[in-house]
């Protein structure tokens, strides 16, 4: 067994685990944190995203082991003080979801996206970003839509300042 320490949250956490345990396993059934999904288990489908360190990442392809010591921040992080994320409220506004198990990947994939381009984005971008989450049942149109409504709520006055 290996002990795993972690921040996850802004909650220092710790459990044991095997040495063979992925991360999201880790999540989920040490932590009890379940909103971060389990899809395919082959790093295809991005269920199971969560930043790590400040950066996205599929937790079913990192070891619990290979996490210790990191920042974490699951779906469960994002919104504060009551308050849906920006990129939480654009998804509900923009019908963002349907059954929403993709869901909570897709907006830790997109909250990632629009921090590293600083408000920079258009529908390309967003739709080419996005290749790493499969959605079953939208067609990505009005998640697109809703990355970029989140985009512009959060950067929007900075972009309108630089232009």
């Amino acid at each position: 067994m290996a002990k795993v320490k972690l921040t996850v949250n802004g909650r220092a956490v710790s459990g044991d685990c095997e040495e063979r345990t992925l991360l999201v396993h880790f999540i989920r059934e040490k932590l009890g944190l379940t909103g971060t999904h389990v899809g395919c288990d082959t790093s295809q489908c991005g269920a199971c995203v969560v930043h790590m360190d400040g950066q996205s990442v599929k937790s079913c392809t990192i070891l619990a082991v290979q996490a210790s010591g990191a920042a974490v921040t699951t779906i469960e992080g994002l919104a504060g003080n009551g308050e849906l994320h920006p990129v939480q409220a654009a998804f509900k506004e923009h019908h963002g979801l349907q059954c929403g198990f993709c869901t909570p990947g897709m907006v830790m994939t997109a909250v990632d996206m629009i921090n590293r381009h600083g408000g920079h984005l258009d529908e390309k971008t967003v739709r080419h970003e996005l290749e790493g989450n499969i959605c079953r049942c939208t067609g990505y149109h009005n998640i697109v839509k809703a990355v970029l409504s989140a985009n512009e709520q959060m950067h929007g006055s900075a972009k309108q300042a630089a232009e």
